[in-house]
């Protein structure tokens, strides 16, 4: 039953998500929900033509928001197996149904907050006109959104759950005690930033279908099968996203699916307690989201770039390998990647 829990709640939620795609995707073409002018100016100051020569037709004729299909779809069937537990009550429904206050409540209402607060953004970087709406909100303002989202999520799990452990693989649980709540809020500081990776036809969908992936074993391993039925059926959205999202994308993920999906898995990490094994699992999150701090860092201080463009993904693509070469080798390393930090998680427990 376990096992139909996982993998099946995961096919119906793909074929769910499949099949509200044309209503999404009317729409966003409908009001041309995309930018109405391509990004020609680097995070930290300066134009990037490279970038923009790359990019330039892309971003304004592929809409944003596509990350709305991952997580409606998770809420819609959280909510129709809530529902048929609740009107036909039986020993298969009580099992399908996996919402949950210890392992699934977290999760599900950061995924869902993170989310709208990041359609809100996309919203504003398609229609935003006035000084404090061009653009979408800040960078600043969204770091300090997500510290607020974490600093909820880690007080639910400090005085709620009772939790402040981590455990060091191969080494035995450690109790972290108040210290657990900064750490909580800068690890998803961390998978925030690692969002940039959203910049290539299929690559983010693919990269975050991986990681959740890896971390549904990891929660099935422990036997917290209503967590891993979670993360599985966020696989399901994510695989139906791609199925839309792999060139030429139909649309892009935007920071509707981005913030939600870095935040939520942020939760999922803390309550498997495989925090660090997560380093690994999301190293390709990490790495992307670190070449743009090397970049900024170099150009500051030595006046130079290590990269011809970031995040590091743009940079091969100057170099000259097709985009689609970038995203396949980016899956391959994040497949290794998760077999060898599920692995670690659950061995070295």
């Amino acid at each position: 039953m376990n096992i139909l829990k996982v993998f099946g709640l995961s096919a119906f939620a793909f074929f769910l998500a499949i099949s509200l795609t044309p209503i999404l995707t009317h729409y966003l073409y409908k009001y041309k929900m995309w930018k109405k002018k391509a990004r020609n100016e680097a995070l930290g100051g300066g134009e990037t033509p490279i970038f923009h020569q790359l990019h330039k037709e892309k971003e304004v004729g592929t809409p944003r928001m596509g990350g709305i299909l991952i997580w409606s779809s998770a809420l819609i069937v959280v909510l129709i197996f809530w529902l048929i537990v609740n009107f036909f009550p039986s020993d298969l429904t009580n099992k399908l149904n996996f919402l949950s206050r210890g392992q699934t409540w977290l999760p599900l209402f950061t995924l869902v907050s993170a989310s709208l607060v990041g359609l809100v953004d996309d919203i504003l970087q398609i229609y935003g006109k006035g000084k404090y709406t061009a653009g979408g909100l800040s960078l600043f303002k969204r770091i300090l959104i997500v510290i607020v989202i974490g600093l909820i999520g880690a007080w639910w799990f400090y005085y709620k759950l009772g939790m402040s452990t981590l455990i060091v693989p191969f080494v035995g649980e450690i109790n972290l005690g108040i210290i657990f709540i900064p750490i909580f809020i800068l690890t998803m500081l961390l998978m925030f930033s690692g969002g940039v990776i959203d910049g290539l036809d299929g690559l983010s969908g693919g990269i975050f279908a991986i990681i959740f992936s890896a971390y549904s074993g990891i929660a099935f391993f422990q036997n917290q099968i209503d967590l891993a039925a979670f993360c599985s059926v966020l696989v399901g959205g994510i695989l139906a996203f791609l199925w839309f999202n792999i060139p030429p994308a139909r649309f892009y993920m935007g920071e509707t699916g981005i913030l939600g999906l870095t935040t939520a898995l942020t939760v999922v990490a803390f309550l498997t307690k495989s925090t660090l094994a997560l380093l690994i699992i999301s190293f390709p999150l990490i790495a992307t989201s670190a070449s743009v701090v090397i970049q900024l860092i170099s150009k500051k201080f030595f006046h130079r770039k290590v990269f011809l463009v970031a995040p590091m993904h743009h940079h091969f693509e100057a170099l000259g390998w097709p985009a689609y070469k970038v995203t396949m080798r980016y899956w391959v390393i994040s497949i290794i990647l998760a077999v060898i930090g599920l692995v670690i998680a659950l061995v070295g427990k």
